[in-house]
Parts: C-alpha cells; structure tokens; sequence
C-alpha cells in the first residue's frame, strides 16, 4: 500500500466497516412513530445526527425528549435495528482492505458503540475477526459518547504510540475520541454524517474506506495532506 511507516488504524463498525445506515435510518423511523414524530430522511438524519443521541433528539424535537419518551425510542430503536441488521453488509471493498492492511504489516483495532457482546459476534459471522489485534464495544449506557472508550482502547494497545494511530470513522464522535487520545483521525462519508458536517471537525474527510487508509499512511508518516478533506 505504500506506507513508509507503520501504523495502527483503529476502526469504527457501525456505517464504516458496516454499511447499515438503510437499516439505522428504518429503525430511526420506526422508534419515532412510538411517540409521534414525523419520519426523517437520510439527508436531514445526516444533517442532524449527533452524540450523545438524545442531543440528536433535541435537534428534531426542539427539546430534550422525556425520560418515557426516550426510554420508548430507545427501545423501539433497538428492536428494529436488530431484527433488520442481518439485512446489513460490509462496506465496499472493507473485507479486501482489513486483509490488505494486515498483509502490509500494520496493525488494526474495532472501537465501537454498538453492544460489545453483539460486535463480536457480528465479527465472527462476517469472517473478519482475526483481522483485529483489539476489538471493544460498549458496555454499559447507550448514551454516553466514544471519548473516554477511545482513551481505554489505545492505552490497552500495549506498545502502539498515539502519534502511529489513526481512527476511521464516520461521525464528529470519532474524530472528537481521536482528538481527546492524541491520535488522528480520517472521516467517511458513507454513515451517519453529511460531507459538511464531518468538515467542520477539521481532519481529512473522504468518500471511500481505501481513500481513508491511503490518507491514514499519510499522516502516520508526515507527508501532507491537503486541506481537511480528501478525496
């Protein structure tokens, strides 16, 4: 792949390495009938879409929902995404590029939100398990944010500097996590966030997961990269 040094890319799941924003936006839809709310379209989820999630709420409500409220979409969220995220499926190319990463010598993690007891599972059926030297999802609140897991997650790395690690992700959340670590971090523009919202971060924001580690060598081994979006 090119890269003059090695790095270690610690990957987002959800709406990077699994292309399940179809399914989020289903279940985002059916959560908001439980109380009422009009459906959302992927352009203004895309717009919208913060964490922590009930912020994202207040964006569409013009409030905060109320502890049933969000208790009922919480819920209703959750239910449907799994009983539709079977229907989900890798990104483009992102079986062929976690092995390609892995050939070429560098290291790769998963942090993530979705439930760590359903990631690894999800890991193992779509064959991609082994590609990771760490794999961590959440345990515990739905609604708190990545930060402090991402800070957990690399000091669990044993021997990996924060200057040699790049997060890829899909949302501000990951860019915000890679920041509060010391590492860097690359946005995709195929989950959850706009194009204009993931600049407004101020890393290097592309549209596909190979353009993601081609730009992750480039800023593990000091070469520029022009401006805050790639690709």
């Amino acid at each position: 792949m090119g890269m003059k040094h090695v790095a270690h890319i610690v990957w987002d799941w959800n709406g990077t390495l699994l292309h399940d924003i179809d399914t989020v936006i289903a279940a985002t839809n059916a959560s908001f009938a439980e109380i009422g709310l009009e459906p959302i379209t992927l352009e203004r989820y895309r717009d919208l879409y913060c964490v922590p999630v009930p912020l994202f709420y207040e964006r569409l409500m013009g409030r905060l929902p109320t502890d049933a409220e969000w208790r009922v979409m919480d819920d209703a969220f959750h239910r449907h995404y799994w009983a539709l995220a079977a229907s989900a499926g890798l990104a483009t190319g992102a079986r062929e590029l976690l092995a390609d990463c892995q050939a070429a010598g560098h290291t790769q993690s998963l942090c993530s939100l979705a439930p760590h007891d359903r990631l690894v599972p999800l890991l193992r059926t779509y064959g991609i398990e082994e590609h990771f030297i760490r794999v961590d999802g959440r345990i515990g609140d739905s609604t708190t944010g990545k930060a402090e897991q991402m800070v957990r997650h690399l000091a669990a790395l044993q021997g990996v500097p924060p200057e040699r690690v790049v997060v890829i992700g899909d949302a501000l959340d990951d860019a915000v996590a890679a920041a509060h670590a010391g590492a860097h971090a690359v946005l995709y523009t195929g989950g959850s966030h706009s194009r204009t919202s993931l600049a407004s971060a101020g890393v290097p924001v592309v549209d596909t997961l190979a353009e993601a580690t081609q730009v992750a060598a480039e800023l593990v081994s000091g070469r520029s990269v022009n401006g805050s979006a790639a690709g």
